[in-house]
């Protein structure tokens, strides 16, 4: 039995990630901030595996990106590490360098650990914010896995900054100092789906927001989106694919404007205050001129992006789940847990 080795084990993606390793067979440790929340967690993932007798093969151990402390010994006789732990706000921090430093140091941590202990085979969760935060090279149609965003552009912002730089990272110590390291990194999209329990990220509180009908409008934005159990199999998927190795893998459903989330919420939820009219570009601009977390998404006004997810089709054996039902997905379990 392979023991993988899963960092951020409280995260949204992660706890899925946990569940269906355990599900295919393998031991999971999973490391944490503090050892606190082993119980919460444990009861979590318990919602997710077909059969709770599992639950035996999954330990934790305690780790912070910030601290070099323990992450030797938590890669000491593993088979494979999954990073997926990397900070993911809401708004963007008054310093940028408070996302871009804790998440290369904990990224440089978990490679550095690998190599130390003798793990050669790595997963890292990467975005396709570090893939898709510069424009399309001239005569693209749409986004691939050799496109890069370049971190000096104006306009680029903190996260898409910290996942390219820690991305960039891993792969150029492998290259330099750890050849022995077969290194796969999976760059999923805005990621959508029910959460295991209520400790959700910021995908789910867009959703959230969308549902308390906060704003008279919304921006005229998009990501490209995924389904949350998707992006968890691809990470199961490249760990038995040797194909994998290497490689730069995209999760994308498809591009989803704002406005269709609330739309598809909308429908679902006719009687809820849900804003569907989309806000005039001037006054999303104006409004950045007095709100950061606002003037950061300016340069994605009227943006419609394209991702090519052959690559990750392939690895998955089959095309991605709808993502408007992991939307509905999402909605129904802040609802049905009365968390709106």
């Amino acid at each position: 039995m392979q023991t993988i080795l899963l960092t951020g084990i409280t995260g949204y993606i992660a706890k899925h990630i946990a569940a269906q390793l355990l599900d295919a067979g393998y031991a999971v440790r999973g490391s944490m901030r503090s050892m606190k929340r082993v119980q919460e967690v444990n009861a979590a993932i318990a919602k997710g595996v077909s059969d709770p007798s599992v639950l035996t093969r999954l330990s934790f151990s305690e780790l912070d990106l910030s601290k070099d402390i323990g992450w030797n010994n938590a890669a000491m006789g593993v088979d494979a590490i999954i990073h997926t732990a990397s900070p993911f706000p809401m708004t963007a921090p008054k310093d940028e360098n408070e996302l871009i430093k804790p998440a290369v140091d904990g990224m440089m941590r978990a490679i550095k650990a690998a190599a130390e202990a003798q793990v050669d085979r790595v997963i890292i969760t990467s975005s396709t914010a570090a893939i898709s935060g510069s424009p399309l090279p001239q005569g693209k149609e749409a986004y691939d896995e050799a496109d890069w965003t370049n971190t000096e552009e104006k306009g680029v912002g903190a996260y898409a900054k910290s996942k390219t730089l820690a991305e960039r990272a891993a792969w150029d110590f492998v290259e330099t100092q750890a050849s022995q390291i077969k290194l796969t990194s999976i760059n999923p999209g805005f990621v959508l789906g029910a959460p295991l329990d209520a400790q959700y990220g910021t995908s789910v509180a867009v959703i959230e927001r969308i549902l308390r009908g906060k704003d008279p409008m919304v921006p005229d934005i998009g990501w490209n989106s995924v389904g949350l159990k998707d992006v968890a199999a691809l990470h199961v998927k490249a760990l038995q694919d040797d194909g994998s190795i290497g490689q730069r893998i995209m999760g994308v459903d498809r591009f989803v404007a704002f406005v269709e989330l609330a739309e598809w919420i909308k429908a679902e939820y006719p009687n809820r205050r849900i804003a569907t009219k989309v806000a005039p570009h001037l006054l999303i601009k104006t409004l950045g001129l007095f709100d950061p977390a606002v003037r950061e998404i300016t340069s994605q006004l009227g943006v419609v992006q394209k991702a090519d997810n052959a690559k990750a089709t392939e690895l998955l054996g089959r095309e991605f789940s709808d993502v408007k039902e992991s939307v509905l997905e999402t909605a129904r379990y802040l609802v049905e847990k009365e968390i709106v």
